[in-house]
């Protein structure tokens, strides 16, 4: 396991990705320091296109460049790549259904002191309910490694969610990353927790402290937000006395409101919790600050298994 950002794992991948695609082209706007798409520009020149402060026009031409055979990543802050490109994004990729992987890095409040502005909290809403479009957001390195690679081999437009802080390895080159898949982490009894990103490593610290007050909680990473996958996420429901998701992105539009679209859909009810930010900016602060004070630790994770558990009867 390996310890790292996803946004790290991004551009390791690539790299890697380079060598045995030679269809594969990255554009950046101007921040590939940042978003770690640099190593491949210094590798493969001829195949990286620094599109500067210009992220419609660098939609447009990863659009342009994927209808000529290539395997387009576009790449940026989540608040760029999606903030200034909604039409771009939504008629030359997902409407016209180009080759095109959205990379958008520095998401949720973990961005921390970058501020509101910075903050992107409502990309997960923008971008699946975009028809044709996949969306995933890998939990630790080694999956933003798989689902990066995974992505390179299928066709379609896609959104990548990738965080800034560095996260715990959680999974180890034995695992296999497969678009709409979901994957359980930790194996428990009585809640289930859907979480993704950076949430399940807070969902997992959670848990590890309940079990000591005899509260059995099981972790699910969905790492592919569209398409869900829906049979686990039933599955596991039904075996549980209550049911959490937690992510970092607005209550609104989220992983929240999808998994409540599935459990609704099936008629399965069951005492239900989402921990997300609640439909407000944040401010200037560390990303643990925020994550304190906006309701996303692990210790609102905690009380918010406690809260569920004890409707478990009712």
């Amino acid at each position: 396991m390996k310890d790292g950002a996803t946004r790290d794992g991004y551009g390791a991948a690539l790299v890697q990705l380079g060598k045995s695609h030679a269809n594969l082209v990255v554009l950046d706007s101007g921040v590939s320091d940042s978003t770690r798409t640099k190593q491949f520009g210094e590798e493969f020149p001829d195949r990286f296109f620094n599109m500067g402060i210009s992220e419609g026009d660098m939609v447009c031409t990863a659009a342009g460049l994927a209808r000529t055979g290539k395997v387009a990543f576009a790449t940026s802050f989540a608040c760029f790549l999606l903030g200034r490109t909604m039409d771009q994004v939504l008629v030359s990729i997902a409407y016209s259904n180009s080759n095109v992987k959205l990379a958008g890095t520095h998401t949720g409040l973990a961005v921390g002191e970058d501020g509101p502005s910075a903050q992107m909290i409502v990309d997960l809403a923008y971008t699946r309910a975009m028809p044709n479009m996949t969306v995933i957001q890998p939990a630790d390195w080694e999956e933003a490694v798989q689902a990066t690679k995974a992505l390179a081999n299928y066709f379609g437009p896609a959104y990548i969610r990738l965080g800034r802080q560095k996260l715990n390895g959680i999974y180890d080159s034995s695992y296999n990353f497969q678009i709409g898949k979901a994957s359980i982490v930790r194996e428990g009894s009585d809640v289930v927790i859907f979480a993704t990103g950076s949430l399940v490593q807070e969902s997992l610290l959670a848990a590890d402290l309940m079990q000591s007050k005899s509260i059995s909680t099981t972790v699910v990473n969905i790492s592919t937000l569209k398409p869900l996958d829906e049979s686990l996420i039933i599955r596991e429901s039904k075996k549980h006395m209550a049911v959490i998701t937690a992510e970092d992105h607005n209550i609104i539009g989220g992983l929240g409101d999808a998994i409540c679209q599935v459990l609704t859909n099936n008629q399965i009810a069951l005492p239900f919790k989402s921990i997300a930010v609640g439909d407000r900016f944040a401010e200037t602060g560390s990303g643990s600050e925020l994550y304190e004070k906006y309701g996303l630790s692990s210790t609102h994770i905690i009380e918010a298994i406690k809260n569920v558990f004890s409707k478990k009867t009712i």
